[in-house]
């Protein structure tokens, strides 16, 4: 690295806690980092990805870096938790995907004395600021590091749903779902309804129907700073998902707005940049998460 950064002090582990090979492999990376020589660590802390303590920890800004074990659910997660304060988060890949991890399980030992030297660079990826609104009512706002998803629910029925683009119509869809993606989201489920693979260095939202029924059935990519409402129009079940959390039910007429958030989520990288060309390439030839079926 030609500008090495500041190398952490105090790191926090978390593993995703249903994930027993996680558990054992941050118990030792926790290990590894105590009994480092020279490494001028003032403190590790291990925890579990969803122990309320640790987050509170974390929130409150004692730790200049996380290290996640996991899936990229766990990244999303542990992005949620980083980016108000701009903590880095370095990845360690223990689900089938991971995609947003930076490091494979089993091979964090050579990476980590790269990352206590500071010859590392951070991957600013941005996130979305969503909101709920039922006419003047406030219901609820969202983070958002992958997609705000407006649906259908359990009834197997279309939806009508209406966007606009900075206040101005963009189009009126019959579908089963509308999605509102950042350029993270782009390879996640925007990608699986055929929508356009986005650099994650781009801060443009991408809008894209799902099972689009006589309607415009083409992915859109706004112009960098441009802001999107969904208006939900349906009498039966629709609902608002952010990130794959638990959704939020929508009733008729109700309005989700969406734009670049201030946050970023800083990933840790130790590969060139060129790194997410090759990925793509590998994981398209080959999908980890089908498991074989």
């Amino acid at each position: 690295m030609t500008n090495p950064l500041t190398p952490p002090r105090r790191i926090a582990i978390v593993a995703h806690p249903r994930l027993p090979e996680a558990l054992a492999e941050a118990q030792e990376m926790e290990q590894f980092l105590q009994n480092c020589d020279n490494c001028n660590l003032q403190s590790v802390t291990r925890s579990t990805l969803y122990d309320q303590e640790m987050q509170d920890r974390i929130k409150a800004g004692e730790f200049d870096m996380l290290v996640a074990l996991g899936g990229d659910g766990t990244m999303l997660r542990a992005g949620h938790l980083c980016a108000p304060l701009a903590l880095p988060l370095l990845g360690v890949n223990m689900g089938r995907f991971g995609f947003l991890t930076e490091v494979q399980r089993g091979q964090w030992r050579p990476m980590l004395p790269k990352l206590l030297t500071g010859d590392y660079w951070l991957e600013r990826r941005m996130m979305l600021r969503a909101e709920h609104w039922r006419g003047e009512q406030f219901l609820g706002k969202y983070l958002v590091l992958n997609e705000v998803v407006v649906a259908r629910g359990q009834i197997v029925r279309a939806i009508r749903l209406k966007a606009c683009v900075d206040g101005y119509p963009l189009a009126n869809y019959v579908a089963d779902a509308l999605i509102a993606a950042t350029p993270t989201g782009s390879t996640a489920y925007a990608l699986a309804t055929g929508g356009p693979i986005m650099p994650p260095e781009l801060h443009n939202i991408l809008i894209i129907p799902v099972a689009p029924h006589l309607s415009m059935n083409r992915a859109i990519i706004l112009s960098q700073g441009s802001s999107v409402t969904i208006t939900a129009y349906t009498d039966h079940q629709a609902l608002l998902s952010v990130d794959g959390q638990s959704p939020e039910m929508m009733l008729d007429g109700d309005v989700v707005k969406v734009e670049a958030g201030t946050d970023t989520v800083n990933f840790v990288r130790f590969q060139d940049h060129g790194y997410f060309y090759r990925n793509i390439t590998r994981y398209m030839e080959q999908n980890p998460s089908a498991g074989g079926v």
